[in-house]
């Protein structure tokens, strides 16, 4: 659209089951600052329910991971769907963070509803009145997609197809297709084919001439069941078996990696140097926070999961001890089970580091529902005590009273702009401030020809004297409880 929105401003609210009206678009808006006091109780205040205002977007030709024909889908108009029990400003953000997705993966959302009820329906997810009105919104705004703001089941799916009478897919879908679009190494391709497999192997069904019987022989075997037995595998049957077999592969694949990555973190650690993890909310900032910090260069976009690999650099605190800085892929509610499986090899950053940085958008709506996300999920990987500092960034795009509210929601927090740089000092010496520090003195004498071991022990811990003798160099040293062992065969009695 010409006024260039990218984010879902309104919401068409539906109201509950009994109630099969259809509300006018040109209702009033809700503003993306509504707050509960919107509604009374369970009652929605109907003056506030409003139609989506179109938001402009990408056109561009998307592989439709449910499909097992793996046809193109156009998902250049697209309209959004949710259900929700609760209230509704929980619901709207859902909705905005699905938009948003949309985007990313390049359609243009024309419109989205909300329905009122206390669980989905289990065989429209809607409801069947509601999907006819649904299906009568499509055909009015010209749309070929719908987008449900939960994993479908296939059924349900299948259902909601018949009706609406275009594509049908899930928010499932649409970050599976954002995620194989971003990944760039062999790694993060394998991680993310598996997890679309993972998705598409329940979903295969028959198309066209698909179903046609295929090969010889009496492979049905006995007790198959009806329309199973006859002279050869159904397509989908071969689908299914071709599926396994590539998914099991890539498994095999996928564990092959893990070595290597040991082995660097493993190198890391032979070396006491102490890591910090970058964790947050998709698009929080967290590559252009570990840009400002390390100067490294990573990839910077303002895009949903624009960062799947993880980037590991090396930096200083301000006063000169060397560490790691991990830059992990971003969170999202609701986030698949297939991707938090495939991608705990690139969580393990953030559960075997010494501080976390948790980035949360402090420009965001709902920064409290971004917090909690984020934990829960850094909880599952085993870190849930290892220290963390929230580091609220784009705090440069926020009021002042809205700063406050963060304060009181995060007393300890960092307000930072890795656009500006501002707090980005401060943030430094919160992370120095956490890192292990030397605390065990060593008096070494080093032989000339282990230079690398007197260089380990410049970068790494406090040196606090350094001459030389005839048979090497003397260093008084404060090094780390960890690192004791490793340099006992220089260590001299004082």
């Amino acid at each position: 659209m010409a006024d260039g929105t990218s984010r879902v401003d309104r919401i068409l609210e539906w109201a509950d089951p009994g109630d099969e009206r259809l509300l006018d678009q040109s209702a009033q808006a809700l503003g993306a600052d509504a707050t509960d006091g919107d509604f009374d109780g369970e009652q929605l205040d109907r003056a506030d329910r409003a139609a989506l205002r179109r938001v402009g977007g990408l056109r561009t030709e998307l592989e439709d991971v449910t499909e097992v024909e793996y046809r193109q889908l156009r998902l250049e108009n697209v309209v959004l769907v949710g259900v929700h029990a609760g209230g509704v400003v929980d619901a709207e953000n859902s909705m905005r963070e699905l938009a948003a997705l949309a985007e990313t993966a390049g359609a243009l959302v024309l419109d989205g509803v909300l329905q009122r009820r206390p669980t989905p329906d289990p065989a429209t997810y809607v409801g069947r009145g509601k999907a006819q009105e649904l299906a009568e919104l499509v055909k009015e705004t010209g749309a070929d997609t719908v987008i449900a703001d939960t994993e479908l089941a296939p059924s349900q799916r299948r259902a909601l197809e018949d009706v609406v009478k275009v594509k049908v897919i899930d928010r499932t879908a649409v970050i599976l297709d954002i995620f194989s679009q971003h990944a760039k190494s062999r790694e993060g391709k394998a991680q993310v084919e598996l997890a679309q497999l993972e998705y598409l192997l329940p979903r295969l069904r028959g198309w066209g001439e698909s179903m046609s019987r295929q090969a010889g022989g009496q492979v049905g075997g006995q007790g198959a069941g009806m329309g199973s037995r006859g002279p050869g595998e159904t397509k989908i049957e071969l689908d299914r078996r071709r599926i396994r077999n590539r998914m099991a592969r890539l498994r095999t694949q996928i564990k092959g990696f893990a070595p290597a990555r040991q082995a660097k973190r493993a190198n890391r650690d032979r070396f006491e140097v102490p890591s910090v993890a970058i964790a947050g909310y998709t698009n929080a900032g967290k590559s252009s926070l570990l840009n400002r910090l390390t100067n490294a260069g990573v990839l910077v976009e303002n895009a949903l999961f624009a960062t799947l690999d993880a980037t590991v650099r090396r930096t200083e605190t301000p006063d000169g001890r060397l560490y790691t800085l991990a830059d992990t892929v971003g969170f999202v509610r609701n986030l698949p089970h297939q991707l938090v499986e495939a991608f705990r090899s690139t969580l393990e950053e953030v559960g075997e580091s010494d501080v976390i940085v948790h980035v949360v958008d402090a420009s965001h709506p709902d920064p409290a529902a971004q917090l909690a996300t984020v934990r829960e999920v850094i909880g599952e990987t085993g870190a849930r005590d290892i220290p963390e500092i929230v580091a609220f960034n784009k705090a440069d795009l926020v009021s002042d009273d809205d700063l406050l509210v963060l304060r009181g929601l995060v007393p300890t927090a960092v307000f930072v702009s890795a656009r500006t740089g501002m707090g980005v000092d401060e943030l430094r010496e919160r992370i120095a401030e956490l890192l292990p520090r030397p605390t065990v003195a060593m008096a070494l004498l080093v032989p000339f020809d282990r230079g690398d071991v007197v260089s380990r022990l410049h970068d790494r811990f406090t040196v606090e004297r350094e001459t030389y003798e005839a048979t090497g160099t003397r260093v008084d040293v404060l090094v780390t409880e960890d690192a004791v062992d490793g340099l006992e065969e220089f260590r001299v009695v004082v």
